[in-house]
């Protein structure tokens, strides 16, 4: 698992840990009963401060897709692969109905950034 982090970007480190493992996550790269590394660790391979690692593991928790113990570390309790997978039918349910409709690639990735 590859995390990297933007100090430029508008979402706070913390933020973007926890987005990077929770798609993970749901692309099945990391499944249940799987350990996280530690928040050290972790912290010294992308160049943040350990606190901002654990800020993003505790969100995790609170999501419910990860547990965290003391001295085990944090682990995987669910695995959102089905989800991922829904997903990706929906996204291509999306692209035919563009192509249908005639709907320029860029125009539709326009129109789904606005929809945020």
């Amino acid at each position: 698992m590859l995390i990297t982090v933007d100090p430029a970007a508008k979402a706070s480190l913390a933020d973007q840990v926890a987005t990077q493992i929770r798609y993970a996550i749901a692309r099945g790269e990391l499944a249940s009963g799987e350990r996280l590394p530690s928040a050290r660790d972790l912290a010294a391979s992308i160049d943040v401060n350990m606190h901002t690692v654990l800020r993003a593991y505790a969100a995790l928790q609170e999501d419910g897709l990860i547990e965290l113990r003391r001295g085990r570390g944090a682990t995987v309790i669910r695995s959102g692969n089905a989800s991922f997978d829904r997903l990706r039918t929906l996204v291509e349910e999306l692209r035919t109905q563009a192509d249908t409709l005639e709907v320029p690639l860029d125009d539709l990735l326009t129109m789904i950034k606005g929809a945020r």
